[in-house]
């Protein structure tokens, strides 16, 4: 299986005074294409800031990361800009979708970066959200949205692009169960159709369990669950 993603001995240390936090020790990581992959760990144990260096969203890393075989941990900063919107799609625990924005054009936001024409991007996220199942939803602004709808138009908008990874951070956590769910199986399905490698953070075992790896990060080392 080729690689998308490949971390080798990525640390990341924090001095605070006196003191030095080692939050990532040495973490070695490889995710194939359309793998689904599951990280667990306490609260503070690194799994958010382990997502930052994979999205090149913060600096201060050491080690090597790799992206479709691309060397990105060294590349310049205008590269990196690049990369995170051509190769990475990103889901959070809040929606952070934009308010004054309809849902289709919410979804269609990472499609007019790339420079698509307005019409053809609305064409396509149109689709994406159809796929979602909020294709009666398309014209509602989120303020419009329940919570799982909210999620649902986010889980959209991070696949659109057909991202060659996405990088979600407790996905599910401001939703009910049912909603939870729903949002959890579309992710799963949708990148599975897109061979799209997904990196999940949750503390949700029972999500995490339909993940095909699962591994726990604590004291900053990282560990598989099912070795």
């Amino acid at each position: 299986m080729n690689n998308v993603l490949e971390l080798i001995d990525v640390k990341r240390k924090f001095v605070q005074g006196d003191v030095t936090i080692e939050v990532l020790r040495g973490v070695d990581l490889r995710i194939g294409k359309g793998e689904l992959v599951a990280l667990l760990g306490p609260s503070g144990s690194g799994k958010s800031t382990m997502l930052q260096a994979i999205g090149l969203l913060e600096g201060g890393f050491s080690g090597s990361i790799k992206l479709d075989g691309e060397e990105v941990s060294a590349a310049g900063v205008d590269r990196q800009t690049e990369i995170r919107r051509q190769k990475l799609g990103f889901v959070y625990q809040f929606h952070h979708l934009l308010p004054e924005f309809s849902a289709v054009d919410n979804v269609a936001m990472p499609l007019w970066v790339r420079r698509m024409s307005i019409d053809a991007a609305r064409e396509v996220a149109a689709d994406m959200l159809a796929q979602v199942g909020l294709s009666a939803r398309m014209q509602h602004r989120p303020a419009e949205l329940s919570g799982g709808e909210r999620q649902r138009v986010a889980v959209a908008r991070a696949l659109v692009s057909q991202p060659a990874c996405v990088l979600a951070d407790e996905p599910t956590g401001n939703l009910d169960r049912v909603s939870a769910n729903l949002v959890f199986e579309l992710m799963l399905s949708l990148a599975a159709r897109q061979q799209t490698a997904l990196v999940m953070v949750t503390h949700d075992a029972s999500l995490a369990a339909s993940c095909q790896r699962q591994y726990r990060l604590d004291g900053g080392i990282l560990k598989p669950l099912n070795p």
